[in-house]
């Protein structure tokens, strides 16, 4: 009997899909590059969640798994993070060397991922634990905290600052609510780890619905127009030339 636990990576990747493409014409029509990023980001988790939704439904194949270990676990959150450096750092010196260190980061993962050892035999279960997984190549289970968990806690606490920092502005409510979302639902996602580690495909694609929905209404809200006249944004931080 087919069980209905393929409906909720469905259901996230639709969200992240619709989500991705309202982002894309954003950026399409202001040019601003943390949407291209944050939509590039929303790209990997629909990848990932569809990945899911066919391991799920017929079991994992190596190649599903590496889609869903590369886009769901390692490199979603940096492209999340360069969106968040780019609405807090001005100086474009400082955001070009991040970004050109995230994209030989990708370059090398992309690669990793592709050729890592992988044990299949792990793959006969709804949701498939890295660490079994990847038993016989620890470098492709180590990218997923190399890379995911600082960019996390850097997404955490710049979004925090940056609602910190808008919280008096009330021309900025809109912002300061999105922004407040965001750091909740990049929160939920990275809380479904838990249920990620210890195989439960209920509870992680759970999360991250959930994680992505309130993702999706933090930017809907930040995204509104203010109605003030243009100002120096508080959150930005500026370094002399």
């Amino acid at each position: 009997m087919l069980r209905p636990v393929w409906a909720f990576p469905l259901v996230a990747a639709l969200i992240a899909l619709w989500f991705s493409v309202l982002l894309l014409r954003a950026y399409l029509d202001r040019r601003r590059p943390a949407e291209l990023l944050w939509a590039l980001a929303l790209l990997m988790y629909a990848g990932a969640s569809i990945a899911l939704l066919l391991g799920v439904l017929d079991g994992w194949s190596p190649a599903e798994y590496r889609v869903y270990w590369l886009f769901g676990a390692v490199l979603n959150v940096p492209y999340l993070a360069m969106g968040e450096l780019y609405l807090l750092v001005r100086d474009r010196r400082v955001r070009t060397v991040v970004l050109v260190l995230l994209l030989f980061a990708t370059a090398f993962a992309v690669a990793r991922v592709r050729t890592a050892t992988l044990d299949a035999a792990a793959l006969g279960v709804d949701l498939p634990r890295g660490a079994h997984v990847w038993a016989d190549d620890p470098v492709a289970l180590d990218l997923a905290r190399f890379y995911a968990f600082p960019a996390y806690f850097f997404l955490l606490g710049g979004t925090l600052w940056s609602a910190w920092r808008m919280r008096r502005h009330p021309e900025l409510r809109d912002r300061f609510l999105g922004t407040l979302a965001i750091a909740i639902g990049a929160t939920i996602v990275a809380a479904g780890s838990a249920f990620a580690a210890t195989g439960n495909a209920v509870g992680f694609s759970l999360t991250l619905t959930a994680g992505i929905a309130v993702m999706f209404w933090g930017f809907l809200r930040a995204a509104r127009p203010s109605g003030a006249p243009e100002r120096p944004d508080p959150a930005a931080v500026r370094f002399p030339p």
